[in-house]
């Protein structure tokens, strides 16, 4: 039996499986390196979880090394939670379900670090932080990390002989903290939400005046992801109050998405210890204020000769053949798509006639109001498939994987996009799922994401998701109070 070391996995769990890369193995020799050299006092071992969000352990720096070699013990319950952080399956029971006996008893699962994954944490003194995937402890992958899922989907698309690029935007908003509301009576499942104030008013798209306004607190965001080392383009101000959007150089493979996690996180993290809220909700309930989605610009690389698959060799049609079916494909399964890219309740009150953000199914050719802005022109390496229709709140592993399998989908059929949408808000095409159930009833009956994620992945979101909502249609809202209290 192997030697058990604390929290700090399998002595040589890592090797004995062979669950890393000759890359991996290589760079892991200079991450040790590094993190002597910088004098770290402690290393941050995290995975996203199925929201996305990062969660882990804190390491001393002694453990280190060891923990390198042997991962790091985390309960697989951590899988098994919606967005209050309560636990939907029963762990504790014979049957758990969808073939999750492994995880019954809250068991363990080991972080496995991917050392290409390393960063500095400039704002947390002496402090780094490593990116993990999750094993069970024979060295099985556990099926329900979703960076696994989305390596997967990779692996289908590597196979077809193309290689994932693909770029973000991502909006948000930025308030000052007033209050944090952290007495006794505001704990609970979730807490009461921080007491805030915008940092502008008004509408002022790309207004240089309000971003001079807001630079202290952007910069605050700025110097610490640039010197964290993630490609930072442009940052600017958005249309609503409060509202900023911050754009990133294009990466291959699971980068964009290691990126996104890391930038959220970091960003929240970075605005708390200054007395800001950063938060990535899709529309906060404050009125006046504007939807925030995220916008992921994607194209295929032909593994072979390195050129953009999507680039068209003729004026006709801004994408190539392969372009176009692609395409198809993620106009055939974007509504059951939603469930990923879409994953909140609150996300489908951004899908809005005339507001820069779609509310039907189709593509045109940049333009902002389609769900998909074709941006290409013959011999354009930056050829590319704008979706704008996921929100900032996503999965970035789940949302990327919706992609690929849908596209792939397309081009393994051979499919034909419809006609561009010259006017987006006025075309008859299919609309986008008004609510995150009719979202959830397409995913459900959609054969082709049965197939790619596999039956049991699909049923797991879908749990997941229908605790949400059942909790939310547990509740009386200010709506229903509004509405009903004195009339009846």
């Amino acid at each position: 039996m192997s030697e058990y070391k604390g929290s700090s996995g399998r002595s040589g769990f890592i090797d004995t499986h062979k669950l890393w890369s000759d890359e991996q193995c290589e760079v892991s020799l200079q991450t040790v390196a590094r993190v002597r050299e910088a004098k770290l006092e402690t290393v941050r071992f995290a995975f996203a979880d199925q929201h996305g969000l990062l969660r882990g352990k804190t390491l001393l720096v002694d453990e280190f090394e060891s923990a390198m070699r042997s991962g790091i013990t985390a309960t697989t319950s951590l899988l098994l939670k919606d967005t209050s952080h309560r636990t939907v399956f029963p762990i504790w029971a014979m049957e758990v379900g969808l073939e999750m006996e492994r995880l019954r008893g809250a068991a363990d699962c080991i972080m496995v670090p991917d050392p290409t994954t390393f960063r500095v944490l400039p704002w947390s003194g002496r402090t780094g932080w490593i990116l993990c995937d999750l094993y069970f402890s024979d060295g099985d992958p556990v099926p329900f990390s979703t960076r696994q899922a989305c390596r997967a989907a990779l692996d289908r698309l590597t196979a077809s002989g193309y290689q994932f690029r693909c770029g973000i935007e991502v909006e948000f908003h930025l308030f000052k903290r007033e209050e944090q509301k952290l007495h006794p009576k505001d704990t609970g499942q979730p807490g009461a939400p921080p007491e805030v104030t915008p940092l502008g008013h008004g509408y002022q798209y790309l207004s240089e005046a309000r971003m001079d306004a807001i630079e202290p607190v952007v910069d605050l965001i700025r110097r610490e992801v640039v010197a964290m080392g993630l490609p930072l383009r442009t940052i600017e101000v958005e249309f609503g109050p409060s509202q900023v959007e911050f754009t990133f150089a294009p990466l291959e493979g699971l980068r964009t998405a290691d990126l996104m996690v890391l930038f959220r996180s970091a960003t929240k993290q970075i605005c708390r210890r200054h007395g800001y809220h950063a938060t990535f909700m899709c529309r906060p309930a404050f009125e006046n204020f504007f939807s925030s989605g995220w916008h992921l610009h994607q194209s295929l690389l032909d593994r072979t000769s390195g050129v953009n698959a999507f680039m068209p060799d003729n004026d006709i049609s801004p994408l190539s053949v392969t372009g176009k079916a692609y395409m198809a494909g993620l106009l055939k399964h974007a509504e059951a798509a939603c469930v990923f890219t879409t994953p909140t309740i609150t996300g489908y009150k951004r899908y809005r006639p005339h507001s820069l953000a779609p509310d039907r199914i189709h593509w045109a050719r940049d333009n902002r109001g389609a769900m998909l802005r074709v941006l290409g022109d013959p011999g354009n390496p930056g050829t590319r498939i704008e979706n704008r229709v996921g929100e900032a709140a996503a999965n970035p592993y789940l949302y990327l994987a919706s992609q690929i399998h849908a596209g792939l989908d397309g081009i393994e059929h051979g499919l034909s996009p419809p006609p561009s949408a010259d006017t987006p808000y006025a075309t008859d095409a299919p609309w986008l799922p008004r609510s995150l159930v009719e979202a959830m009833a397409a995913l459900n009956a959609n054969a082709m994401y049965r197939k790619a994620f596999g039956d049991t992945f699909v049923d797991y979101i879908l749990a997941i998701k229908e605790a949400e909502i059942s909790r939310f249609f547990s509740e009386v809202t200010d709506w229903e109070q509004r509405e009903y209290f004195d009339l009846f």
